[in-house]
């Protein structure tokens, strides 16, 4: 038996894009459900390292005093990066306010404040098709729940779906610009776990980074409380596999701080390790968070971009709804505020993910033991970083046996420059991304030939 429902908005994942988005859209008066395939208790529990930098800034539709209940460690203040394999310990500076939350109080609380902004949920629901018109333009999904299969039928569909969403393997986006050139060497996967110890740990003011076997890859220490550590792992999926549980277990146990500890949970995830989509928009649909690629390259951090994006899909949805106009031309603004924010940055630190994937363990380790600690901060975070001559030379001198490396970074940092300068002319419509898009693949094709990667996209 087959049923349907009319809303304004349909949103697929009751994660951070989609609660953000709903309590945009629900405050300015539209008819909002998010569609979740997990129970009411579940849906808050996400897979996540539960770090997360810009703590201190949130879209006005959920503000940080609902969610502080989840915020366990505001005391985080920097990076820590072990290096076995130079014998030595890298400090680094990260700029702006961190945090490490409690990730399931912290989806509950969203769940919670959009409900009060207004929004339906259905949970247990889980979406198997897009529907779509003659034109294309897509008119609502199909998911099955209890009462068997139903049609939610909307004027928008936000896609907060996550990696590989199964919204884009079921449209027919070959008459818009929304980007499918997606593939799975571009994600990562990744599994954590949620770890008690005896005694308070002695870096709980930092977020602990360490490599793992190969490049494209680390693991992670991140104290939730004193007491209470996120650890995990995760690699490129280009890369051969890796055994995630075995591989953290393996490193728990050559940590004395770990000694009798107790697993709370577990869970594991993809996430995109990419640019952002080129354009994340087609007519009645808008992607944002993992299922846009709205995260952190290098580091997989992607809260802060899911929540601005999803109150700029939010949005976009009132603007368009309350024109009459859902056509990809009047959603592309979504696009450029995205690319404005944050995109631009992360896709000049795609750059430095694509320069992991490329050169031996050992040597990316070296690099980064022989890099200025906020050097390194400001490529990480910012995407860009200035190198004087001067403190080349000087880096160089004190660093014997990776002056090719440091170099190599050099003029790779340099490509990630005209790669950035390319983004922040992103066009604004959508008969112009052709052009952006061939000057931009230059550049690519300039940062393959220094890195010596395979080609990513």
């Amino acid at each position: 038996m087959s049923t349907s429902h009319e809303h304004d908005i349909v949103i697929v994942g009751a994660g951070t894009v989609g609660c953000y988005a709903a309590a945009t859209a629900a405050d300015a008066g539209l008819d909002v459900i998010i569609l979740e395939r997990k129970t009411a208790s579940e849906a808050g529990h996400i897979a996540c390292g539960d770090a997360l930098k810009g703590a201190n800034k949130f879209p006005e539709a959920i503000p940080k005093s609902q969610l502080d209940s989840a915020f366990t460690n505001t005391g985080v203040d920097h990076g820590r990066f072990e290096i076995p394999q130079e014998d030595t310990v890298v400090e680094i500076p990260v700029p702006g306010e961190l945090a490490v939350i409690d990730r399931l109080e912290y989806g509950d609380r969203l769940i919670e404040a959009a409900e009060t902004a207004g929004t339906t949920f259905q949970y247990d629901t889980v979406v198997q098709d897009v529907i779509q018109n003659d034109s294309g333009t897509v008119t609502g999904v199909k998911a099955t729940n209890g009462n068997g299969v139903t049609e939610y039928n909307a004027d928008i569909v936000i896609d907060g779906a996550g990696a590989l969403s199964i919204l884009q393997d079921k449209a027919d986006f070959s008459n818009a610009t929304f980007d499918t050139n997606v593939s799975y060497s571009q994600f990562s996967s990744a599994y954590r776990e949620i770890i008690e110890v005896d005694e308070p740990v002695e870096w709980d003011d930092a977020l602990v980074f360490k490599p793992t076997e190969r490049a494209a890859g680390y693991l992670w220490y991140f104290p939730r409380t004193k007491t209470t550590i996120n650890a995990g792992l995760g690699f490129q999926m280009s890369e051969e596999p890796m055994n995630l549980v075995d591989d953290l277990a393996r490193d728990l146990r050559q940590r004395s701080e770990f000694k009798n500890a107790t697993v709370k949970d577990k869970l594991g995830a993809s996430l995109p390790t990419r640019r952002p989509y080129d354009s994340a928009v087609a007519p009645g649909f808008l992607a944002a968070g993992d299922a846009a690629g709205h995260v952190n390259p290098t580091t997989g951090g992607g809260i802060a971009g899911a929540a601005f994006a999803g109150m700029y899909a939010g949005e976009q949805a009132v603007t368009a709804i309350s024109e009459g106009d859902v056509s990809e031309a009047s959603l592309w603004e979504y696009n450029e505020r995205v690319m404005g924010d944050f995109g631009t940055r992360f896709a000049g630190l795609d750059v430095y993910n694509v320069l992991s994937t490329a050169i031996d363990v050992d040597e990316l380790m070296g690099l980064i033991a022989s890099l200025p600690g906020e050097k390194l901060a400001e490529a990480l975070y910012s995407g860009t970083t200035s190198f004087s001559p001067l403190l080349i030379l000087k880096t160089i001198k004190n660093s014997y046996g990776h002056w090719r490396q440091i170099l190599n970074f050099y003029r790779t940092k340099n490509l990630a420059d005209d790669l950035m300068g390319q983004y922040e002319r992103y066009p604004n419509r959508p008969e112009a991304l052709d052009g952006w898009k061939s000057t931009r693949d230059e550049i690519m094709d300039q940062i393959y030939d220094v890195t010596g990667a395979e080609v990513k996209y």
